[in-house]
């Protein structure tokens, strides 16, 4: 256990990629296998059924600490995560037995059944020989809050580094119903699988933001055009009867497209393709956050089936009839894609559409549609241009849209986490309506480190209410707010959802009077032809 609170504590610390995976690396080369197997296990989302409500923890926790529960909630303002204040809170022990995380994890499943004087029993037990270290991560196992800034994707790469295997093998491997209780770690990972070979992905490639003027890319004809549609960037392959769907982050996500699946039925041995996985219905590209509906569900209904189809857009051909055909230029790749459009028609399968225009100016005219089209932009790909691997400057470009911008008020601020946790870093903004401050969107990025202790500063002696690790804040400052798009939504009090919201600019300039209101917001679908 006092590994993987040390693995813990240090992705917790750290904002750097680099370090976590050497981390996490080290973790896997280090640890027993039945403790790996719940290290992957807790990483991905397959965690411990919860055996112990939170309140009967604070409860227990003051019970120990000799505490009265309003001090209790005074310290989990300040520090804002549950965990972390019990385990401050607890004494600390003069003695301490370094069990392994398998055991700790059985220990609480063994609690299922008991009543609640042994639950209690039981925990208290445990706090007892565990340090204050082990305790948290003990605590965040029975909550299930692991908020570390670790995906599935980071611990792949970190298993495939530890054990010299390619990454899209560790990510085929994890997929699937397996059982931490039942599954060792050799079997699952290190034993030979003749279906990886089958299910392996080609590197993307990924293109550059366009920085060039127009006159150094030539001729307007030597370039193909597309939309640069607003989904997930995939891969749909199918060989030897099996269709495999990777994603751009190499997370295998078959199980979460089944559409895709019955369409690979029907795709000719030995073809992988690229493009773009869409909500798509009445013949156009449906709100990005469609898709996300589907995303996180381990279980897809005919409710969600329905009410977000997908379709995959594709824009190239990578293997046909079982050869690697990327070093062929791109205009005879768009062939094979035109003969499998004719030959598979398929609502499931969409050619992506080639832009065409006279001139660069006429293509930038046709560009500040883009939004209306549900696209995030073009793509700008060499007619003679090769697939190559990673991103590579020269033959394909992305000309993104710039981003909509609305300046709100902060009214709600929440401290942050990692090295960022004594100091509020998350921000809920709000725009006027009728006099009275509407929430909007919430962002935590944008700002540098001075700027942040200095709003963190406004936060504290501006504070209003407090609720829990949320403080309500005097409106006073004024942000430029950056998102992608918008779009209606009931579950919001403002009647909208804005995506990936971030803070442009800290407008010191501009009174709170001058913010915009929630009607300039609403104006905003008329760019969607709403």
């Amino acid at each position: 256990m006092k590994l993987f609170a040390q693995l813990f504590q240090e992705l917790d610390q750290s904002n750097k990629t680099s370090d976590k995976l050497e981390a996490l690396k080290k973790y896997f080369l280090q640890a027993s296998d039945k403790d790996k197997i719940w290290t992957l296990a807790l990483f991905t989302h397959k965690r411990p059924k919860r055996q112990v409500n939170t309140k009967k923890l604070r409860i227990w926790c003051c019970e120990v600490a000799c505490l009265p529960e309003w001090l209790f909630e005074e310290a989990y303002q300040t520090v804002g995560d549950l965990a972390e204040t019990i385990s401050l809170l607890l004494p600390l022990n003069k003695s301490v037995r370094d069990y392994s995380l398998n055991h700790w994890i059985r220990y609480l499943a063994a609690m299922e059944n008991k009543d609640e004087k042994e639950k209690k029993e039981s925990i208290l037990n445990a706090w007892e020989v565990l340090d204050t270290n082990e305790r948290f991560v003990f605590i965040k196992i029975i909550t299930g809050g692991f908020r570390i800034g670790v995906s599935q994707n980071l611990v792949t790469q970190a298993v495939a580094n530890a054990y010299g295997m390619e990454k899209t093998e560790v990510a085929h491997r994890i997929m699937g119903d397996w059982d931490p209780q039942t599954t060792d770690f050799e079997s699952l990972i290190l034993s030979e699988n003749i279906s990886d070979d089958l299910s392996r992905p080609y590197p993307f490639y990924l293109a550059h933001s366009l920085e060039k003027n127009f006159s150094e890319l030539g001729n307007i004809k030597d370039w193909q055009v597309e939309w640069k549609w607003d989904g997930i960037r995939g891969q749909l392959i199918k060989r030897k009867g099996e269709t495999f769907i990777w994603s751009r982050g190499e997370e295998l996500m078959t199980e979460k497209f089944p559409e895709l699946v019955d369409l690979g039925v029907n795709l000719p041995d030995g073809t992988v393709l690229d493009g773009e996985i869409l909500a798509f219905g009445k013949d156009r590209p449906l709100p990005f956050s469609l898709l996300q509906t589907r995303i996180g569900r381990k279980n897809l209904s005919k409710k969600n089936l329905q009410e977000a189809p997908v379709s995959f857009i594709a824009y190239d051909c990578l293997e046909w009839e079982g050869m690697d055909i990327r070093n062929r230029p791109i205009k005879e790749r768009r062939l094979r894609l035109e003969e499998l459009e004719v030959t598979i028609p398929s609502n499931s399968l969409r050619l992506s559409p080639l832009v065409t225009a006279s001139s660069w100016q006429a293509l930038e005219e046709l560009h500040q549609q883009s939004r209306s089209m549900m696209a995030e932009g073009f793509m700008l790909k060499h007619r003679e241009s090769p697939y190559e691997v990673g991103r590579k400057r020269g033959n394909w470009w992305k000309w993104k849209i710039d981003p909509l911008t609305i300046d709100g008020v902060m009214i709600y601020a929440q401290k942050g986490h990692g090295r960022r946790a004594g100091l509020y870093t998350d921000y809920t903004l709000a725009v006027w309506e009728q006099g009275n401050l509407v929430p909007f969107a919430k962002a935590y990025s944008g700002l540098t480190d001075e700027e942040i202790r200095e709003v963190d500063k406004y936060v504290k002696q501006n504070t209003k209410e407090r609720f829990g690790p949320v403080r309500t804040v005097k409106p006073g400052l004024v942000f430029e707010i950056a998102f992608e798009g918008i779009q209606k939504s009931p579950r919001h009090k403002s009647g909208i959802a804005v995506r990936f919201p971030r803070i442009q600019r800290w407008r010191k300039d501009k009174p709170i009077e001058e913010a915009n209101t929630l009607e300039d917001l609403k104006g905003l679908f008329k760019i969607y032809g709403q």
